[in-house]
């Protein structure tokens, strides 16, 4: 079984097959990551296409990861992201995402739909940059505490403050909108009593 850095070093030589080798290992779940951040899919396109290129400028210059490459594409990745929404005049919504129904949300129940799209509403809307890079980062792309934060560049102590800061501000979210969800159901019940019906 070949490691990455057997991969960076054959890559490194400009082989072939080890560069499209680490594409096709990488480049869809890098995708997945750049959707789920900017939730545009020509944006998060264009993402892992300057995370490819500038590994491949990299390595041609004899720099770039000596090993674990995986973390190495997602903090390009992520570099990429802040300086797209940096720069960028607008953010995109994550509007694609939500309204997709993949196969794993094709299955779920009318209530558990909801709450996902509780969650995702509070992703994109309620939490800071840092806090959204977390929570994909930990969750949804399992990085460990430690790559996370060799990601982000920032102190695994860190990393796990803006963890915990996103998880009690989604969990409040969601208890709010579930809260208005049940006044408001609770208002349509009660409309054919308050008319006599």
């Amino acid at each position: 079984m070949e490691t990455d850095v057997d991969l960076l070093n054959a890559a490194r030589r400009m082989n072939t097959e080890a560069l499209v080798k680490i594409f096709d290992l990488y480049s869809s779940a890098l995708y997945q990551y750049a959707l789920r951040l900017c939730g545009d899919p020509v944006l998060a396109d264009h993402i892992v296409g300057d995370v490819f290129v500038k590994l491949l400028d990299q390595l041609a210059a004899g720099n770039g990861p000596r090993s674990n490459l995986r973390s190495y594409l997602y903090e390009t990745a992520y570099h990429r992201m802040i300086d797209e929404t940096r720069y960028a005049k607008r953010r995109s919504p994550l509007e694609a995402v939500l309204h997709r129904q993949d196969s794993h949300t094709a299955i779920l129940s009318l209530e558990d739909q909801m709450m996902f799209q509780d969650i995702l509403h509070a992703l994109q809307h309620e939490l800071t940059s840092d806090q959204r890079h977390v929570i994909v980062l930990r969750f949804l792309e399992e990085f460990s505490l430690r790559e996370t934060a060799a990601i982000m560049g920032k102190t695994v102590d860190h990393v796990k403050v803006i963890q915990n800061r996103a998880l009690a501000k989604l969990r409040r979210s969601v208890e709010h909108r579930e809260f208005r969800r049940s006044l408001s159901s609770q208002t349509i019940r009660n409309v054919p009593d308050a008319l006599g019906v």
